[in-house]
C-alpha cells in the first residue's frame, strides 16, 4: 500500500510538473500594431534584398556553423525551414512570423534579434530593413 502511494504521488508531482513548464513555455500575444509597416518595393527576392541584411545582422550566429537554435539564415532553404523551435517565417504572413516579431523586437525580450547589448556589438534592424523583410515574406519569401 505504501508503493502505491508513493508511486501516486510521484506521479502526480510529475504531471504537475509538466503541465507547469507547458504554462511557462505558451508565448503571450504579440501586439503587432507595434510592427513596422511592410515596405512597398515589389518583387523582392531573398539573394538581392534579404541576404544582405541578414549577412551584417544575423549570420554571425545563425550561420554555417554553429547556428544557434538550430536556425541558419544564410540561405534561403535554412530560413524557411526554421530551427529547433519550428518555423520562423510564414510566408504571405509577416505579421505573423516568428522571424519579424524578434527582429522588431516586440514580444518576448529573450527572443529579441539581435539581442541587445550583444558581444558583436549588432545594431537592431532599422525600421527600414524590417519594413524590407516584411515586405519579401509579404510576397511569398521566395
Amino acid at each position: 500500500m505504501r508503493r502505491v502511494l508513493i508511486l501516486t504521488m510521484a506521479a502526480s508531482f510529475a504531471l504537475v510538473f509538466v503541465s507547469v513548464h507547458a504554462q511557462e513555455k505558451k508565448k503571450a500575444p504579440v501586439d503587432v500594431s507595434k510592427l513596422p509597416p511592410p515596405s512597398d518595393k515589389k518583387g523582392l527576392t531573398y539573394a538581392n534584398d534579404i541576404k544582405p541584411i541578414f549577412d551584417n545582422s544575423c549570420i554571425k550566429c545563425h550561420g554555417a556553423e554553429k547556428p544557434k537554435g538550430k536556425l541558419r539564415l544564410d540561405n534561403l532553404e535554412g530560413a524557411l525551414k526554421g530551427g529547433e523551435d519550428g518555423k520562423v517565417i510564414e510566408p504571405g504572413k509577416s505579421a505573423e512570423s516568428v522571424l519579424v516579431h524578434n527582429i522588431a523586437h516586440i514580444g518576448d525580450e529573450d527572443d529579441y534579434m539581435p539581442p541587445p547589448n550583444n558581444k558583436a556589438h549588432i545594431p537592431p534592424l532599422t525600421k527600414e530593413q524590417i519594413g524590407v523583410i516584411r515586405a519579401w515574406i509579404d510576397q511569398g519569401a521566395k
